[in-house]
């Protein structure tokens, strides 16, 4: 039985849903081992919604400790189809200001030390990650940032770095010579699983700083970003509530059936502990005597 439609990964600050009612915690078993957190289940504007805690309530977990498989893994077993991504980041642009929300629609990968795919072990899958995040989903929360007075941009790159360092100075001018618009250190990992798992996913990112590059912005602090965490909460939480009244009830994008023509190996050649390992994301593409 679905228990969740829509999901909502809350970053930094960002450590409960306000609003939600029928309000009950479930934690949930993977096999890729603990989620982030027990996931809080209830309801938002009438629809059923699963509230994640990225990085654990009281922010116990590094981005680069970060379960993301099970955590996506956990969010397709509870039924969500969609993810409100909500993450802190820094500025590459000029204009995009501490307190603007930018909804980025491309990544540039600067990680290292993450795995970020549910194949392996004797399963080969490719999805198309062209367009990395849900163009419903993204224009949903551009919409509904205009609605709500909320400065909201549309489109623009997404450099996911490791951390928990933030940058050098010659790093934060490389990515504004690449044209790249914010700067974080979670949300790439989530896209690439959300799409393997079916899941249509995209972010807010709320700008906190404008990283080291800026004149005049000689360190970022954390004592700065928290001030600004502060001050993005309200609308975040304004805008996910908006979104998750607006998003359409049935699905009709490409991320439903990303897995149909990924799957490269042979169903006979897929060995057993791969398919009961997988089953919630590829059993339906499997020919009955490959399952069985």
């Amino acid at each position: 039985m679905q228990q969740a439609e829509i999901g909502i990964i809350g970053g930094s600050g960002l450590y409960a849903m306000p609003g939600l009612t029928s309000v009950h915690e479930v934690r949930v078993e993977t096999p890729f081992g603990e989620p982030s957190d027990a996931f809080v289940l209830g309801e938002l504007e009438r629809r059923r919604v699963a509230f994640l805690a990225r990085h654990g309530r009281g922010h116990r977990l590094l981005p680069s400790e970060l379960n993301f498989r099970a955590n996506i893994y956990a969010l397709k077993k509870l039924g969500v189809e969609r993810i409100l991504s909500v993450s802190a980041v820094g500025s590459l642009k000029e204009e995009h200001k501490p307190t603007d929300f930018l909804i980025p629609d491309q990544f540039i990968d600067r990680t290292t030390r993450r795995v970020s795919t549910f194949f392996g072990d004797g399963i080969v899958a490719h999805v198309a990650f062209g367009d990395p995040v849900c163009g419903v989903v993204a224009k949903t929360l551009a919409q509904v940032c205009k609605a709500e007075g909320v400065v909201g941009k549309a489109g623009g790159t997404y450099v996911n770095m490791d951390g928990p360092q933030f940058s050098t100075r010659a790093e934060s001018n490389l990515y504004r010579s690449w044209g790249a618009d914010v700067i974080g250190m979670t949300n790439l990992q989530e896209a690439k699983l959300a799409r393997e798992a079916e899941i249509c996913y995209a972010t807010v990112a709320m700008v906190t700083d404008y990283d080291c590059w800026h004149d005049g912005h000689d360190a970022v602090t954390v004592e700065q970003i928290v001030a600004v965490l502060h001050q993005n909460a309200a609308n975040a939480w304004k805008v996910v509530k908006a979104a998750v009244a607006a998003l359409p009830r049935e699905r009709g994008c490409a991320c439903a059936s990303a897995l149909k023509h990924a799957i490269l190996t042979s169903p006979e050649a897929i060995p057993e502990s791969a398919k009961e390992r997988l089953d919630l994301l590829i059993g339906k593409y499997l020919p009955v005597a490959a399952k069985g």
